[in-house]
């Protein structure tokens, strides 16, 4: 059964390397961290959630909304196969009740912030902006981009990024809950300019403070699509006792 119904649009990509140690006590169990090139990455992603349904159900002033979160990538090895996915430090919307539901069902890490959105366009190029506000301050992370739309080339680091099809939450050291994500392949819009102006230690505690003056070593646009999220399932975890005498 399909949780969610939606269309996620627009979403701006901002990729940092990051040393896998600071990642560990954030990993679910039954998962690994996903590399790409030697590299690990941790993600900013500011997007528009567009004709939102839960369980069906358009719920009032809960259809269109922003989102900005924090992830980084892990791959679990299940049935002669690797499964990609995402695990997230932090979900940042403007509504309550997504906040309520997404922690409550799915154990997720939501917080509900004030957002506002923008998308400027002229006739060579747009840009898109996504703030967010913690305290008193305005946090922005904005994106230029060409108006022309390119495929999402195989086997790049814009693939890497965009190609995780599944959630992964950590609810204790032995309990991993699992969803799927499914979505055509994305295309993207090519960068010309961006700023990101936020407080990483303030939104994302002191293990991310670093990133305060670390620079994106790439970031993409990608045009998005309608996307569904499946109920979660709990991961049934093989004993290692079970795995050395199979």
């Amino acid at each position: 059964m399909n949780f969610l119904k939606a269309e996620w649009k627009n979403l701006a990509l901002f990729n940092y390397e990051i040393d896998a140690e600071i990642l560990e006590k954030y990993l679910p169990a039954g998962t690994e961290i996903d590399i790409w090139n030697n590299k690990c990455y941790v993600s900013l992603v500011g997007f528009m959630f567009k004709n939102t349904k839960v369980l069906g159900v358009k719920i009032p002033f809960h259809v269109d909304f922003e989102e900005v979160n924090m992830r980084f990538y892990v791959k679990r090895f299940e049935s002669d196969e690797w499964k990609r996915g995402v695990v997230f430090i932090k979900e940042i919307v403007p509504k309550k009740a997504i906040t309520f539901i997404a922690n409550t069902l799915y154990q997720e890490h939501y917080e509900t912030q004030k957002m506002r959105h923008e998308i400027l366009e002229n006739e060579n190029n747009n840009t898109f902006i996504y703030q967010w506000k913690n305290g008193k301050e305005w946090n922005t992370i904005e994106i230029e981009t060409k108006k022309d739309l390119s495929k999402i080339e195989i086997d790049s680091e814009a693939e890497f990024i965009t190609e995780h099809y599944f959630g992964y939450t950590k609810i204790d050291e032995e309990t991993t809950f699992e969803y799927e994500v499914t979505h055509p392949r994305w295309e993207q819009f090519e960068v010309l300019n961006h700023r990101v102006d936020i407080d990483f230690e303030k939104n994302y505690g002191s293990d991310f403070g670093f990133l305060q003056t670390q620079k994106p070593s790439s970031i993409f646009l990608a045009e998005g699509s309608k996307i569904t999220v499946k109920n979660k399932r709990k991961i049934e975890l093989i004993p290692v006792e079970e795995t050395l005498y199979a």
